[in-house]
């Protein structure tokens, strides 16, 4: 007996230090990957600076007036590119001003209107991702914890950038039993410690009274408290525009409702064009550059058989519903988180244009131009809506004002072994031909997409840029001598009605 004491004792310290070396090792894996991104991003800082004079000449508010799409197009029938993008939504427009403010000549042309896709039917929110930040610890994920942090520095340069268009957002997490306190403060401080010293403001708790207080509507019955952290909103498709209005303005020749027939190849078989028609005079021609960028979203796939008809398909579309209900369902102040769903998700519920704005939903779908939000998927989002409001308050399907669904291009890596798992993150391909695909991501992480996107560019065309990437810290349209108190000026010096 003595014996089999001895030995379990033995046992319950050899787990202890097991499970101790394996914290150790987890955080030091953490801190590695921390210190990587840390120094990925004073490399930015550093390169910056070192481009200070270039950016400075670059966020000068403009004067001149923008050439009409009639300008654009006789430009992109006459001359030859560095870069031509097929696709006009975030990441496109992103690649577009990437590569033309690093002096490269560049085109993008767009199916429909700029940011009819995906790009303007998502949630609204700039964020890095409370619930990737979850997986990353408590499944060790390195790579949801890479992708965290790169979001968060996104965000924060995107709200500087953009301040007309984004701004800081404070969303509440109710908590409903008492063990989840604890739980969900650790999950909220450590997105504030990976935000650093990027992050918006601190996170904090309130008693019941004041989570009440905020929310009027929220379900009093066994609620705890809740926890007050910060994450960016922004309006996308106006953002979507500014970028392709900010590539414009700095030389790019973007141009919409253009279609691509077929790709472009030269002798050697790489892809050197697109041949192209205008949907709205039916009128065609070639577009010939060096470097052909995919970056069609949902339509990856499309673009790439035009390549290599054999190549096998990386694209797999899920589609988000959202749902607009009137103002009154939400302070115009403060946002709403429902951390787990029935379905294991996350509901968000917001303030939007003195509207409310929940969704999202995840459903495997087909590819098309105009998905379509279904009865389901929107009595899904009202029935978890109703399980965070007071009985008080009947959500009813007649309260919905509109409901949009947006195409989330997931993609497989096929240059992983398992090629049924799905990349958390985005992928840049580079085809036998030369064609380079960049496909999923996330709408916060655009501009470094397009950072990557463009890298592959020059390696892989052997294009020169006169410059590095200055993406970061550059003003977009709009954004130059803007000021909170602007609306202020409009209503006494112009009679513009403060709506």
């Amino acid at each position: 007996m003595a014996f089999r004491a001895s030995s379990l004792r033995w046992m319950r310290r050899q787990a202890v230090r097991a499970v101790i070396a394996g914290a150790g090792i987890t955080a030091a894996a953490y801190w590695y990957t921390d210190q990587t991104h840390e120094g990925r991003f004073k490399q930015k800082e550093y390169l910056r600076i070192a481009h200070s004079d270039t950016l400075a000449q670059l966020n000068q508010r403009p004067t001149t007036a923008l050439p009409t799409r009639q300008e654009l197009l006789k430009a992109l029938r006459e001359q030859h590119y560095d870069v031509l993008i097929i696709g006009g939504g975030a990441t496109g427009a992103g690649v577009a001003l990437d590569s033309q403010t690093r002096g490269l000549s560049t085109a993008l042309v767009e199916l429909d209107d700029f940011s009819s896709g995906t790009s303007s039917r998502s949630t609204k929110l700039i964020h890095g991702g409370v619930r990737y930040l979850q997986a990353a610890i408590f499944n060790f994920d390195l790579e949801q914890y890479r992708m965290v942090k790169e979001a968060l520095f996104e965000r924060s340069n995107l709200l500087e950038i953009a301040p007309h268009l984004s701004y800081p957002l404070p969303i509440m997490l109710p908590v409903y039993k008492w063990w989840q306190i604890p739980y969900y403060w650790f999950g909220i401080k450590a997105y504030d410690f990976v935000s650093g010293k990027r992050v918006l403001k601190s996170s904090f708790y309130i008693d019941k009274a004041k989570a009440l207080e905020r929310f009027p509507m929220l379900k009093k019955e066994s609620l705890c408290g809740a926890l007050i952290y910060y994450d960016g909103q922004h309006n996308d498709a106006r953002m979507n525009l500014a970028i392709i209005l900010t590539a414009i303005r700095k030389g790019a020749h973007c141009a919409n409702h253009v279609k691509v027939e077929r790709l472009l190849k030269n002798e050697q078989g790489q892809v050197n064009g697109a041949h192209v028609r205008d949907q709205l005079t039916g009128f065609e021609w070639d577009i010939k550059a060096k470097c052909v960028v995919n970056a069609t979203g949902a339509f990856t796939d499309t673009i790439r058989k035009m390549a290599d008809p054999e190549t096998e398909n990386i694209c797999v579309p899920s589609v988000g519903v959202h749902v607009v209900l009137p103002g009154y369902y939400s302070p115009g102040n403060t946002g709403l988180l429902d951390p787990s769903t029935s379905d294991g998700r996350v509901i968000f519920f917001l303030p939007w244009e003195r509207m409310t704005v929940a969704g999202t939903t995840d459903s495997p779908s087909e590819v098309t131009l105009e998905p379509a939000p279904q009865d389901r998927d929107i009595e899904f989002i009202l029935q978890e809506i109703r399980s965070y409001l007071s009985n008080d308050i009947s959500v009813r399907r007649g309260d919905v004002m509109s409901a949009w669904a947006g195409l989330r291009p997931l993609v497989r890596d096929i240059t992983k072994k398992d090629t049924k798992s799905l990349a958390r993150n985005h992928i840049i391909e580079i085809s036998a031909s030369n064609l380079v695909t960049i496909a999923g991501g996330k709408w916060t992480t655009y501009r470094h997409m397009a950072e990557e996107t463009v890298d592959a560019c020059v390696k892989t065309c052997g294009l020169t840029p006169k410059n590095g990437c200055v993406t970061p810290g550059l003003l977009l349209e709009g954004a130059h001598d803007w000021s909170p108190l602007l609306y202020i000026r409009l209503v006494q010096d112009y009679g513009i009605e403060t709506d």
